[in-house]
């Protein structure tokens, strides 16, 4: 016993009887805190490897906020604030400029629904320097089942997405991959974070991809599907995601809902872990065999019977496509005569933002595959118009190679089943 307790204690007690007992039941609780502190010890030992700090608070959560009452050594090693700095602070003190409000507004409503959280946003050291913390929130309750303190674990993850960036400079940037470019596609990480997508897919959900990163995978999903989706990333199992087929719907950015199947695989560059997803459209789909169904007719009959426009094109050499010919309905929608398409190029008609899907689209008929794609005209108002758009390769007579593209356009999209 430390002498000047036990000088206090005997200079407190009435007599030697009373400080023996005195000095056995602070031995005890010595003891009990030893005990204590040899079991959080154990517990950071065994969590170090995944999580680099842990915070206890209170559960506050408007201004000043929930107070720090433990932080671990992890802490004070990741942030350079002490102990003493922390404790009776806020976690607000690791907030700056960069740190994203959207994220922090969807912590508080966790929290505050009394569900765990997990996400990640820049936070900033005691020396001003940047990081980027994850955040696994967790409630405490006491043995009546009451929440009385959050557990925070937290990641630095700086270099890891770093890492992140150089696999999509490198090897995940498939904007630029000439067949990846065809497909609809995005990559996760082990927590569902959206690492990258590629311009198909933005178009499909209509966020941007700075939108995108900043969410998880199954926040763009219906209601019905995310806690089946959600529990596969609790304890990630890469047996889960390699060579899976899911169907389910996604929500886009005006609300609508789009039903799609999709296709994951594993790739591991420089040791990591992405989740790669290609999405086939099966709303589109079904909006196209609405529309041949209200025609009464079936898929190799929609290039004569279309009611908006027929057209063939022929691939140049290097300078894209020349139109052959349109049937006269193309001049009645878009205000271009049909005896000037000769000079018509396809910017001068479809939506600059969507030039690319629509190259891609005549590039998959070009390797002898019927394609079918959504784009958007303009129209001879001055307004873009949403249409379908049919395409076939038209063969040489060898049929070896394709010489033309012959396609059927319509305007006859199914309101109901409109993303």
């Amino acid at each position: 016993m430390d002498a000047r307790v036990k000088k206090i204690i005997e200079d407190k007690a009435k007599n030697q009887e009373d400080a023996r007992e005195l000095q056995n039941l602070f031995n005890e609780l010595m003891q009990e805190r030893d005990q204590f502190k040899e079991h959080l010890n154990l517990l950071e030992n065994a969590i170090r490897s995944d999580y680099d700090s842990i915070i206890i608070t209170t559960l506050e959560l408007e201004k000043p906020g929930p107070e720090i009452v433990y932080v671990n050594d992890g802490f004070t090693r990741m942030t350079g604030y002490t102990r003493q700095e922390a404790i009776g602070n806020t976690p607000r003190m690791l907030q700056g400029e960069k740190t994203d409000r959207a994220v922090l507004d969807k912590l508080k409503k966790r929290l505050r629904e009394g569900h765990s959280f997990f996400g990640h946003t820049v936070n900033y050291r005691k020396d001003g320097s940047e990081f980027i913390n994850q955040w696994d929130i967790h409630p405490l309750t006491n043995k009546e089942g009451d929440i009385t303190h959050w557990v925070s674990y937290q990641h630095d993850i700086t270099e890891r997405k770093r890492s992140e960036k150089r696999i999509v400079d490198t090897q995940v940037e498939f904007d630029k991959l000439a067949e990846e470019s065809k497909k609809t596609l995005v990559d996760l990480d082990e927590q569902g974070n959206i690492v990258t997508s590629n311009k198909a897919f933005r178009d499909l959900i209509g966020f941007d991809d700075e939108e995108l990163k900043k969410m998880k995978i199954w926040e763009l999903l219906e209601d019905s599907s995310v806690e089946n989706f959600r529990h596969k990333f609790d304890v990630f199992k890469p047996s889960d995601f390699d060579s899976q087929t899911f169907n389910f719907k996604l929500i886009n950015k005006k609300g609508n809902s789009i039903e799609v199947d999709a296709k994951s695989r594993l790739l591991s560059p420089n040791g990591q872990k992405i989740i790669r997803v290609t999405f086939q459209n099966k709303s589109l789909q079904k909006r196209i065999m609405s529309m041949l169904s209200n025609r009464e007719s079936d898929l190799s009959d929609v290039l004569d019977q279309t009611k908006d426009f027929n057209y063939k094109i022929i691939p140049v050499a290097g300078t894209g496509y020349e139109f052959d010919y349109v049937t006269e309905t193309f001049s009645e929608i878009t205000g271009i005569a049909s005896s000037e398409i000769n000079q018509t190029k396809l910017t001068d008609f479809i939506h600059e933002d969507d030039i690319d899907k629509v190259l891609d689209h005549f590039s998959v008929v070009l390797e002898g595959k019927p394609n079918t794609e959504q784009f958007r005209i303009k129209s001879i108002s001055g307004n873009y118009v949403e249409v379908i758009d049919y395409a076939k390769p038209d063969w040489d007579a060898d049929n070896s190679t394709v010489k033309a593209i012959k396609g059927a356009t319509s305007t006859e999209i199914s309101s109901e089943t409109k993303a």
